[in-house]
Protein backbone atom coordinates (compact mmCIF):
# COMPACT_ATOMS: atom_id res chain seq x y z
CA UNK A 1 0.00 0.00 0.00
CA UNK A 2 1.69 3.26 -0.98
CA UNK A 3 0.85 5.20 1.89
CA UNK A 4 2.85 2.92 3.90
CA UNK A 5 5.26 2.13 1.72
CA UNK A 6 6.18 5.65 1.30
CA UNK A 7 7.18 6.33 5.20
CA UNK A 8 10.25 3.92 4.16
CA UNK A 9 11.30 5.09 0.97
CA UNK A 10 11.76 9.47 1.48
CA UNK A 11 12.58 9.79 -2.22
CA UNK A 12 9.10 9.04 -3.26
CA UNK A 13 6.52 11.50 -3.62
CA UNK A 14 4.80 11.81 0.07
CA UNK A 15 1.81 13.28 -0.74
CA UNK A 16 1.56 15.06 2.60
CA UNK A 17 -1.54 17.05 4.32
CA UNK A 18 -2.43 20.00 1.67
CA UNK A 19 -4.99 21.72 4.39
CA UNK A 20 -2.28 24.40 5.34
CA UNK A 21 -0.60 24.58 2.12
CA UNK A 22 2.08 22.05 1.13
CA UNK A 23 5.54 21.68 -1.00
CA UNK A 24 8.08 19.20 -2.25
CA UNK A 25 11.16 19.27 -3.36
CA UNK A 26 14.18 17.13 -4.81
CA UNK A 27 17.79 18.96 -4.96
CA UNK A 28 20.00 17.11 -6.92
CA UNK A 29 23.60 18.54 -6.79
CA UNK A 30 25.88 18.47 -9.19
CA UNK A 31 29.37 18.77 -9.59
CA UNK A 32 32.23 18.21 -12.48
CA UNK A 33 35.39 16.01 -12.29
CA UNK A 34 37.42 19.06 -11.97
CA UNK A 35 35.21 20.96 -9.53
CA UNK A 36 34.90 23.83 -11.13
CA UNK A 37 31.44 23.18 -12.91
CA UNK A 38 28.49 22.78 -10.24
CA UNK A 39 24.72 22.96 -10.75
CA UNK A 40 21.71 22.82 -8.02
CA UNK A 41 18.57 21.37 -9.82
CA UNK A 42 15.35 21.50 -8.08
CA UNK A 43 12.36 20.13 -9.09
CA UNK A 44 9.24 20.03 -7.11
CA UNK A 45 5.54 20.78 -6.28
CA UNK A 46 3.66 24.01 -4.73
CA UNK A 47 0.00 24.54 -2.87
CA UNK A 48 -0.86 26.96 -0.97
CA UNK A 49 -3.27 27.47 1.69
CA UNK A 50 -6.14 28.20 -1.62
CA UNK A 51 -5.59 25.35 -2.92
CA UNK A 52 -3.68 26.55 -5.97
CA UNK A 53 -1.14 23.40 -7.33
CA UNK A 54 2.24 24.37 -9.48
CA UNK A 55 5.35 22.54 -10.61
CA UNK A 56 8.94 24.03 -10.71
CA UNK A 57 12.31 23.31 -11.76
CA UNK A 58 14.93 25.66 -9.75
CA UNK A 59 18.37 25.97 -11.59
CA UNK A 60 20.98 27.39 -9.12
CA UNK A 61 24.69 27.86 -11.33
CA UNK A 62 27.88 28.05 -9.48
CA UNK A 63 28.10 31.83 -9.79
CA UNK A 64 24.98 31.83 -7.63
CA UNK A 65 22.54 32.63 -10.89
CA UNK A 66 19.26 31.07 -9.97
CA UNK A 67 16.29 30.38 -12.98
CA UNK A 68 12.90 29.46 -11.92
CA UNK A 69 10.66 27.37 -14.37
CA UNK A 70 6.87 27.30 -13.72
CA UNK A 71 4.82 24.24 -14.97
CA UNK A 72 1.32 23.44 -14.61
CA UNK A 73 0.17 21.18 -12.06
CA UNK A 74 -0.64 18.29 -14.75
CA UNK A 75 3.07 18.37 -15.69
CA UNK A 76 3.65 16.75 -12.55
CA UNK A 77 3.85 12.73 -12.41
CA UNK A 78 5.24 10.40 -9.94
CA UNK A 79 5.95 6.13 -10.10
CA UNK A 80 4.29 5.02 -7.01
CA UNK A 81 6.98 1.81 -6.96
CA UNK A 82 10.31 3.76 -7.09
CA UNK A 83 11.69 6.70 -7.16
CA UNK A 84 11.00 8.80 -10.46
CA UNK A 85 9.39 11.95 -11.11
CA UNK A 86 8.30 14.38 -14.11
CA UNK A 87 8.00 17.88 -14.21
CA UNK A 88 7.48 18.75 -17.64
CA UNK A 89 9.50 17.39 -19.95
CA UNK A 90 12.14 16.70 -17.31
CA UNK A 91 12.53 13.21 -15.59
CA UNK A 92 14.19 12.43 -12.21
CA UNK A 93 15.28 9.29 -10.91
CA UNK A 94 18.05 8.27 -8.17
CA UNK A 95 19.67 7.23 -12.00
CA UNK A 96 19.21 9.75 -14.14
CA UNK A 97 18.07 13.28 -14.48
CA UNK A 98 17.14 14.46 -18.44
CA UNK A 99 16.40 18.22 -18.52
CA UNK A 100 14.65 20.08 -21.13
CA UNK A 101 14.08 23.85 -20.10
CA UNK A 102 13.87 27.69 -21.51
CA UNK A 103 13.22 30.46 -20.46
CA UNK A 104 14.37 33.75 -22.22
CA UNK A 105 16.95 34.03 -19.39
CA UNK A 106 17.93 30.23 -19.17
CA UNK A 107 18.40 27.43 -21.66
CA UNK A 108 19.45 23.68 -20.05
CA UNK A 109 19.13 20.56 -21.81
CA UNK A 110 20.79 16.98 -21.34
CA UNK A 111 20.75 13.97 -19.58
CA UNK A 112 23.44 13.14 -16.51
CA UNK A 113 23.68 9.54 -15.62
CA UNK A 114 23.74 8.90 -11.95
CA UNK A 115 26.16 6.49 -10.21
CA UNK A 116 24.59 3.67 -6.90
CA UNK A 117 23.19 6.04 -4.50
CA UNK A 118 24.34 6.30 -1.25
CA UNK A 119 21.25 6.89 1.08
CA UNK A 120 21.16 7.46 4.42
CA UNK A 121 20.19 4.38 6.71
CA UNK A 122 16.66 3.40 6.61
CA UNK A 123 15.25 1.22 9.59
CA UNK A 124 12.22 -0.23 10.32
CA UNK A 125 12.13 2.78 13.68
CA UNK A 126 14.50 5.11 11.80
CA UNK A 127 13.20 5.37 8.50
CA UNK A 128 15.92 7.90 6.68
CA UNK A 129 17.94 10.91 8.23
CA UNK A 130 14.86 12.27 10.67
CA UNK A 131 15.18 9.24 12.61
CA UNK A 132 12.07 8.42 15.20
CA UNK A 133 11.11 11.95 14.54
CA UNK A 134 9.85 10.89 10.73
CA UNK A 135 6.68 9.42 12.90
CA UNK A 136 6.05 12.88 14.76
CA UNK A 137 2.34 13.98 13.33
CA UNK A 138 2.77 17.54 12.05
CA UNK A 139 5.80 18.91 12.00
CA UNK A 140 6.69 22.18 9.98
CA UNK A 141 9.46 20.52 7.80
CA UNK A 142 10.63 16.75 7.09
CA UNK A 143 13.53 16.35 5.22
CA UNK A 144 15.43 13.61 3.69
CA UNK A 145 19.41 12.54 1.89
CA UNK A 146 18.71 10.23 -1.04
CA UNK A 147 22.37 10.12 -1.52
CA UNK A 148 25.61 11.62 0.06
CA UNK A 149 27.67 10.37 -2.91
CA UNK A 150 27.18 8.95 -6.29
CA UNK A 151 29.76 9.35 -9.61
CA UNK A 152 27.80 11.56 -12.57
CA UNK A 153 28.27 11.44 -15.60
CA UNK A 154 27.04 13.19 -19.39
CA UNK A 155 26.73 16.72 -20.38
CA UNK A 156 24.00 18.96 -20.20
CA UNK A 157 24.14 22.32 -22.56
CA UNK A 158 23.52 25.14 -20.78
CA UNK A 159 22.74 28.52 -22.63
CA UNK A 160 24.20 27.08 -26.07
CA UNK A 161 27.32 25.80 -24.15
CA UNK A 162 27.97 22.37 -23.51
CA UNK A 163 28.90 21.43 -19.37
CA UNK A 164 30.96 17.94 -19.40
CA UNK A 165 30.13 16.10 -15.52
CA UNK A 166 31.64 12.84 -16.61
CA UNK A 167 33.77 11.82 -13.95
CA UNK A 168 31.60 14.12 -11.29
CA UNK A 169 30.37 13.35 -8.11
CA UNK A 170 26.96 14.38 -7.04
CA UNK A 171 25.03 14.59 -4.02
CA UNK A 172 20.81 14.54 -3.55
CA UNK A 173 18.12 15.20 -0.65
CA UNK A 174 14.45 16.27 -0.42
CA UNK A 175 12.34 18.71 1.74
CA UNK A 176 8.37 18.48 2.44
CA UNK A 177 5.99 19.98 4.53
CA UNK A 178 4.52 23.13 5.07
CA UNK A 179 8.06 25.96 5.52
CA UNK A 180 11.12 25.82 6.31
CA UNK A 181 12.36 26.63 9.64
CA UNK A 182 12.76 30.42 10.92
CA UNK A 183 16.61 29.91 11.14
CA UNK A 184 19.17 27.03 9.88
CA UNK A 185 22.33 26.32 8.96
CA UNK A 186 22.93 23.97 6.11
CA UNK A 187 26.44 22.45 4.92
CA UNK A 188 27.23 19.69 1.79
CA UNK A 189 29.95 18.79 0.48
CA UNK A 190 31.82 15.42 -1.27
CA UNK A 191 34.50 16.70 -3.01
CA UNK A 192 37.28 16.25 -0.79
CA UNK A 193 39.84 15.05 -3.59
CA UNK A 194 39.15 11.94 -3.21
CA UNK A 195 35.88 9.48 -3.86
CA UNK A 196 34.46 8.26 -0.53
CA UNK A 197 34.21 10.81 1.84
CA UNK A 198 30.97 13.10 2.09
CA UNK A 199 29.24 15.74 4.74
CA UNK A 200 25.97 16.83 5.10
CA UNK A 201 25.07 18.78 8.69
CA UNK A 202 21.86 20.73 9.20
CA UNK A 203 20.95 22.71 12.33
CA UNK A 204 17.77 24.38 12.42
CA UNK A 205 15.29 25.95 15.22
CA UNK A 206 12.44 23.47 14.79
CA UNK A 207 8.91 24.39 15.94
CA UNK A 208 7.60 22.55 18.34
CA UNK A 209 4.23 21.95 20.06
CA UNK A 210 3.88 25.82 21.12
CA UNK A 211 7.55 25.93 21.60
CA UNK A 212 10.90 25.49 19.53
CA UNK A 213 14.29 23.54 20.01
CA UNK A 214 17.31 23.46 17.99
CA UNK A 215 17.76 20.28 16.24
CA UNK A 216 20.75 18.99 14.42
CA UNK A 217 21.28 16.28 12.33
CA UNK A 218 25.40 15.91 11.08
CA UNK A 219 26.70 12.85 8.96
CA UNK A 220 30.70 12.37 7.87
CA UNK A 221 30.62 9.63 5.58
CA UNK A 222 34.40 8.05 5.47
CA UNK A 223 35.44 5.07 3.22
CA UNK A 224 31.46 3.32 3.44
CA UNK A 225 30.95 4.16 7.73
CA UNK A 226 28.62 6.87 8.25
CA UNK A 227 29.42 8.94 11.65
CA UNK A 228 25.69 10.48 13.00
CA UNK A 229 25.57 12.99 15.17
CA UNK A 230 21.61 13.99 16.08
CA UNK A 231 19.72 15.18 18.35
CA UNK A 232 17.45 11.85 18.48
CA UNK A 233 20.88 9.68 18.62
CA UNK A 234 22.13 11.85 21.74
CA UNK A 235 24.54 14.01 20.16
CA UNK A 236 24.90 17.47 21.34
CA UNK A 237 25.58 20.65 19.89
CA UNK A 238 28.49 22.01 21.62
CA UNK A 239 28.98 25.39 20.06
CA UNK A 240 28.20 27.68 16.72
CA UNK A 241 29.65 31.02 16.11
CA UNK A 242 28.97 32.65 12.67
CA UNK A 243 31.55 34.82 10.51
CA UNK A 244 31.46 36.41 7.74
CA UNK A 245 30.12 34.40 5.04
CA UNK A 246 31.30 31.58 7.02
CA UNK A 247 30.04 29.27 10.20
CA UNK A 248 32.04 27.06 12.50
CA UNK A 249 30.48 24.05 14.80
CA UNK A 250 31.24 21.30 16.73
CA UNK A 251 29.01 18.69 17.57
CA UNK A 252 29.88 15.53 19.39
CA UNK A 253 28.48 12.13 21.04
CA UNK A 254 29.59 9.32 23.56
CA UNK A 255 32.37 8.52 20.90
CA UNK A 256 33.64 11.07 18.73
CA UNK A 257 33.78 14.70 18.50
CA UNK A 258 32.97 16.80 14.75
CA UNK A 259 34.49 20.29 14.26
CA UNK A 260 33.69 21.88 10.99
CA UNK A 261 34.59 25.37 9.43
CA UNK A 262 32.80 26.59 6.33
CA UNK A 263 33.46 29.73 4.73
CA UNK A 264 33.84 31.38 0.97
CA UNK A 265 29.68 31.59 0.91
CA UNK A 266 29.17 33.81 -1.94
CA UNK A 267 25.49 33.10 -2.34
CA UNK A 268 22.69 33.46 -4.75
CA UNK A 269 18.83 33.04 -3.98
CA UNK A 270 16.59 30.34 -4.23
CA UNK A 271 13.01 30.35 -3.63
CA UNK A 272 11.32 28.82 -0.67
CA UNK A 273 8.40 27.74 0.75
CA UNK A 274 6.26 29.65 2.90
CA UNK A 275 2.63 27.81 3.87
CA UNK A 276 3.55 25.96 1.06
CA UNK A 277 3.73 28.95 -1.88
CA UNK A 278 7.38 29.50 -2.95
CA UNK A 279 7.69 33.09 -1.33
CA UNK A 280 10.39 32.99 0.45
CA UNK A 281 13.93 33.22 -0.40
CA UNK A 282 17.09 31.15 0.54
CA UNK A 283 20.59 32.30 0.22
CA UNK A 284 22.51 29.36 -1.06
CA UNK A 285 25.79 29.02 -2.21
CA UNK A 286 27.84 26.10 -4.17
CA UNK A 287 31.55 27.77 -3.87
CA UNK A 288 32.04 27.46 -0.23
CA UNK A 289 34.83 25.42 1.49
CA UNK A 290 34.96 23.36 4.41
CA UNK A 291 36.92 21.92 6.79
CA UNK A 292 35.95 18.90 9.12
CA UNK A 293 38.04 17.09 11.78
CA UNK A 294 36.63 14.14 13.32
CA UNK A 295 38.67 12.70 16.54
CA UNK A 296 37.61 10.11 19.21
CA UNK A 297 36.99 11.04 22.47
CA UNK A 298 38.63 10.19 25.64
CA UNK A 299 42.15 9.53 23.33
CA UNK A 300 41.47 12.56 21.01
CA UNK A 301 42.97 9.97 17.89
CA UNK A 302 42.43 12.01 14.64
CA UNK A 303 40.15 9.74 12.60
CA UNK A 304 39.86 11.75 9.98
CA UNK A 305 40.90 15.32 8.45
CA UNK A 306 40.15 16.94 5.37
CA UNK A 307 38.93 20.13 3.31
CA UNK A 308 35.69 19.96 0.37
CA UNK A 309 35.79 22.03 -2.32
CA UNK A 310 32.39 23.00 -4.04
CA UNK A 311 30.52 23.27 -0.73
CA UNK A 312 26.67 23.85 -0.17
CA UNK A 313 26.43 26.75 2.30
CA UNK A 314 22.90 28.30 3.56
CA UNK A 315 23.45 30.47 6.69
CA UNK A 316 19.76 31.30 7.26
CA UNK A 317 20.47 32.75 10.98
CA UNK A 318 20.43 36.34 11.09
CA UNK A 319 19.34 36.88 14.32
CA UNK A 320 21.87 34.20 15.54
CA UNK A 321 18.90 31.80 17.00
CA UNK A 322 20.90 28.63 16.68
CA UNK A 323 24.05 30.13 18.62
CA UNK A 324 25.28 27.44 21.30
Amino acid sequence: MYVVRKVWHPAYYQDGHKWHGYFEGWYFKVLDATGGQALAIIPGVSIDREGERRAFVQVMRADGRTHWFDFPWESFRYARDRFDISVGPCRFSDREITLELGSDECAVCGTLKLGEPIPWPVRSLSPGIMGPFRFAPLMECYHGVLSLDHSVDGTLTVDGTPVVFDGGRGYTEKDWGRSFPSAWVWVQSNDFGRTGVSLTASIARIPWLGSSFVGSIVGLLVDGRLYRFATYTGARLVSLTHSNGGVDFVVQDRRHRLEVSACGAVPGQLRSPVLGQMIGQVEESLRGTVRVRLTERGTGREVFAGEGHGSGIELMDPEGDLSA
